[in-house]
């Protein structure tokens, strides 16, 4: 973490960014991203069923 002192000698504390990784167009993406879009795909419909159910 990287540290700078204000000039009223208060502290500040600033995070380490992660390294950006930029995508080259028509690059595809991993399987596990394919796997949570089919999941989410079909876990939101099911949890909006569930909710007029239990609204009912």
């Amino acid at each position: 973490m990287q540290v700078t002192e204000e000039d009223g000698g208060k502290l500040n504390a600033f995070a380490r960014e992660p390294r950006m990784v930029v995508m080259e167009e028509g690059e595809r993406r991993g399987p596990g991203s394919r796997r949570l879009l089919i999941a989410a795909a079909v876990l939101v419909p099911l949890l909006v069923l569930l909710a007029a159910v239990i609204s009912h």
